[in-house]
Protein backbone atom coordinates (compact mmCIF):
# COMPACT_ATOMS: atom_id res chain seq x y z
CA UNK A 1 0.00 0.00 0.00
CA UNK A 2 1.67 3.29 -1.15
CA UNK A 3 1.09 6.83 1.05
CA UNK A 4 -1.62 7.70 -1.27
CA UNK A 5 -3.58 5.02 -0.44
CA UNK A 6 -3.21 4.87 3.24
CA UNK A 7 -4.33 8.55 3.24
CA UNK A 8 -7.16 7.93 1.09
CA UNK A 9 -8.07 4.71 3.17
CA UNK A 10 -7.56 6.18 6.51
CA UNK A 11 -9.37 9.76 5.63
CA UNK A 12 -12.20 8.76 3.26
CA UNK A 13 -13.05 5.22 2.92
CA UNK A 14 -12.68 4.10 6.46
CA UNK A 15 -12.69 7.25 8.34
CA UNK A 16 -14.76 5.48 11.27
CA UNK A 17 -14.53 2.28 10.47
CA UNK A 18 -13.28 0.08 13.63
CA UNK A 19 -14.24 -3.35 12.46
CA UNK A 20 -12.14 -5.15 9.76
CA UNK A 21 -8.19 -5.06 9.60
CA UNK A 22 -5.69 -2.35 8.62
CA UNK A 23 -2.38 -4.00 7.33
CA UNK A 24 1.47 -2.58 8.74
CA UNK A 25 1.61 0.01 5.56
CA UNK A 26 -1.76 1.44 6.26
CA UNK A 27 -0.66 2.22 10.08
CA UNK A 28 2.78 3.47 9.66
CA UNK A 29 1.97 5.64 6.40
CA UNK A 30 -0.93 7.54 8.14
CA UNK A 31 1.02 7.90 10.83
CA UNK A 32 3.40 9.50 9.32
CA UNK A 33 0.81 11.60 7.80
CA UNK A 34 0.06 12.52 11.27
CA UNK A 35 3.67 13.57 12.05
CA UNK A 36 3.97 15.97 9.41
CA UNK A 37 0.90 17.67 9.88
CA UNK A 38 1.64 18.20 13.53
CA UNK A 39 5.05 19.36 12.20
CA UNK A 40 3.52 21.78 9.66
CA UNK A 41 0.85 23.33 12.12
CA UNK A 42 3.24 23.48 14.98
CA UNK A 43 6.01 25.16 12.61
CA UNK A 44 3.99 27.94 11.15
CA UNK A 45 3.94 29.64 14.48
CA UNK A 46 6.16 29.26 16.99
CA UNK A 47 3.62 31.17 19.61
CA UNK A 48 1.35 28.38 18.65
CA UNK A 49 -0.16 27.12 21.86
CA UNK A 50 -0.92 24.05 22.63
CA UNK A 51 -4.87 23.50 22.75
CA UNK A 52 -4.82 25.24 19.15
CA UNK A 53 -3.23 22.38 18.27
CA UNK A 54 -5.23 20.05 19.21
CA UNK A 55 -8.03 21.57 17.58
CA UNK A 56 -6.26 21.90 14.73
CA UNK A 57 -5.40 18.23 14.50
CA UNK A 58 -8.81 16.79 15.62
CA UNK A 59 -9.94 16.00 11.93
CA UNK A 60 -6.80 13.43 12.70
CA UNK A 61 -7.93 11.76 16.05
CA UNK A 62 -10.82 9.49 14.56
CA UNK A 63 -8.71 8.32 11.82
CA UNK A 64 -5.96 7.37 13.70
CA UNK A 65 -7.97 5.50 16.73
CA UNK A 66 -9.84 3.69 14.08
CA UNK A 67 -6.70 2.31 12.32
CA UNK A 68 -5.01 1.77 15.05
CA UNK A 69 -7.88 -0.37 15.87
CA UNK A 70 -7.90 -2.35 12.46
CA UNK A 71 -4.22 -3.05 12.72
CA UNK A 72 -4.33 -4.85 16.18
CA UNK A 73 -7.25 -6.48 14.27
CA UNK A 74 -4.74 -7.65 11.94
CA UNK A 75 -2.67 -9.09 14.72
CA UNK A 76 -5.62 -10.68 16.04
CA UNK A 77 -5.74 -8.60 19.13
CA UNK A 78 -8.79 -6.33 20.64
CA UNK A 79 -8.32 -2.93 19.45
CA UNK A 80 -8.77 -2.54 23.41
CA UNK A 81 -5.45 -3.50 23.81
CA UNK A 82 -4.58 0.18 22.94
CA UNK A 83 -4.89 1.08 26.51
CA UNK A 84 -1.14 -0.49 26.88
CA UNK A 85 0.33 2.86 25.38
CA UNK A 86 -1.24 4.60 28.90
CA UNK A 87 0.93 2.29 31.23
CA UNK A 88 4.01 4.28 32.23
CA UNK A 89 7.54 3.36 31.07
CA UNK A 90 6.87 0.58 29.29
CA UNK A 91 3.14 0.99 27.64
CA UNK A 92 4.30 3.19 24.49
CA UNK A 93 7.25 0.68 23.60
CA UNK A 94 4.39 -2.12 23.82
CA UNK A 95 2.08 -0.69 21.80
CA UNK A 96 4.67 0.59 18.96
CA UNK A 97 5.51 -3.46 19.20
CA UNK A 98 1.94 -4.52 18.62
CA UNK A 99 1.59 -1.82 15.94
CA UNK A 100 4.71 -3.16 14.64
CA UNK A 101 4.06 -6.79 14.28
CA UNK A 102 2.92 -8.78 11.37
CA UNK A 103 -0.80 -9.67 10.96
CA UNK A 104 -2.26 -13.07 11.46
CA UNK A 105 -1.97 -15.16 8.08
CA UNK A 106 -5.48 -16.19 6.94
CA UNK A 107 -9.09 -14.91 7.98
CA UNK A 108 -9.25 -14.14 12.20
CA UNK A 109 -12.31 -13.14 13.76
CA UNK A 110 -11.92 -9.77 12.56
CA UNK A 111 -12.28 -10.70 9.11
CA UNK A 112 -9.61 -11.95 5.98
CA UNK A 113 -5.97 -11.24 5.76
CA UNK A 114 -5.75 -7.81 4.02
CA UNK A 115 -2.70 -8.99 2.11
CA UNK A 116 -4.42 -12.30 0.78
CA UNK A 117 -7.63 -9.82 -0.68
CA UNK A 118 -4.92 -7.13 -2.22
CA UNK A 119 -2.35 -9.53 -3.52
CA UNK A 120 -3.34 -10.76 -7.11
CA UNK A 121 -3.21 -14.89 -7.41
CA UNK A 122 -0.02 -16.48 -9.08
Amino acid sequence: MSFTEAVRTCLATKYATFSGRARRAEYWWFSVLYVIATAVIAGTSLAIEVPLLNVLLLPFIVPMLTVSVRRLHDTGKSGRRMFVALIPAVGPILYLVGMALDGAPGANQYGPSPKAVTQPAA
